[in-house]
């Protein structure tokens, strides 16, 4: 928020003499339909995940931003170059680039350092315990790129009964001592509570908590797992212009540049990203300098279709964990 606050919207009030009033907005897509519906749109501008603002679009709960007129980057590339892929939709303006990588500790490996997510599975060259989210994304994805599946047949693969079992037998040999974590900083905890030796983990955050005093961590960025957030515009909204005004200048270069800067979300222009020191640059999930490493772009559509079946198959899979008494726990 804060960067947000001090990347655009309060350059937008100085520069317009205009008020942006902020709220909190906690996700999902029913505060939106409630406004649409009752025909009583408070909010002009929504910023929100892929998953979400490609729901509401479906819905029809959001205006057409296919016609806005977004400025070119500051190096004078066209705009609809100069978006990350994924980040312009017909109801959406991406803003953020954010990404789930693996955190690992510093001083667990005897001078050895993971580099490829294939390292998180090998509990023989990298032993002790590991931290995932507790749900089916991002790891399934990942045990399948550790087994050789390449990025682009992933999902495809996914989406039989044999590719999910070869999923499951990768994150088999993670069982022991599995720990499992929902939101924000509780990666981080485990390990600097030394309860993980590895973890998955929010990029950014636990990029900036390895900077701070007492973190012995690293974050590797082999394998991560793109996502996006866009700006949309709840439909009927009585400020429609006023609103893609706000749009325009918000993912405008400078204004990417200026909230990176602040909290190292990737920016989700590219002309952006010259802008930026070196320092916040390796930070960034969008890292130019990462570009060889493997990176996939997590596709909304297809979870949103498969996710309910393979977390399903996912809680089955952590009771089986769970029931293995001596060869493992999770919590």
């Amino acid at each position: 928020m804060r960067s947000q606050m001090l990347g655009f919207v309060r350059p937008y009030e100085e520069q317009t003499g205009k008020r942006v009033f902020v709220e909190h907005y906690a996700g999902g897509i029913n505060e939106i339909r409630d406004q649409v519906e009752s025909a009583n749109v408070v909010w002009d501008v929504v910023d929100m995940i892929e998953s979400d603002m490609l729901r509401a679009c479906d819905e029809g709960l959001l205006e057409d931003l296919q016609g806005i007129a977004l400025p070119p980057g500051k190096d004078g590339t066209p705009a609809s170059q100069d978006f990350v892929a994924g980040s312009r939709h017909k109801c959406g303006v991406g803003m953020i680039v954010w990404a789930t990588a693996f955190a690992y500790d510093n001083d667990a490996f005897l001078g050895k350092s993971p580099s490829k997510i294939a390292d998180f599975f090998d509990t023989d060259r990298f032993p002790g315990a590991r931290g995932i989210r507790k749900d089916p994304t991002v790891v399934m994805e990942w045990a399948l790129i550790a087994d050789g599946v390449a990025p682009a047949d992933v999902y495809q693969t996914l989406e039989t009964e044999a590719g999910v079992e070869r999923a499951f037998a990768v994150m088999d040999k993670i069982k022991p001592n599995l720990q499992l974590w929902n939101n924000g900083r509780e990666p981080v905890r485990l390990l600097r509570n030394n309860d993980v030796v590895m973890t998955s983990v929010w990029a950014t955050t636990g990029a900036v908590a390895a900077e701070e005093k007492g973190a012995n961590f690293s974050v590797g960025w082999d394998g991560r797992v793109i996502e996006v957030e866009l700006f949309g515009i709840p439909k009927g909204s009585r400020n429609l212009e006023a609103a893609k005004e706000f749009i325009k200048f918000s993912s405008s270069t400078e204004s990417l540049a200026r909230m990176a800067s602040i909290h190292p979300n990737g920016p989700a222009r590219k002309s952006s990203l010259a802008l930026l020191s070196d320092d916040v640059l390796a930070q960034l999930p969008n890292n130019p300098a990462t570009g060889d490493l493997t990176t996939i772009k997590t596709d909304v559509v297809w979870w949103s279709q498969h996710h309910a079946a393979l977390e399903e198959k996912f809680n089955a899979w952590l009771v089986k964990s769970a029931r293995q008494g001596a060869a493992g726990t999770v919590r």
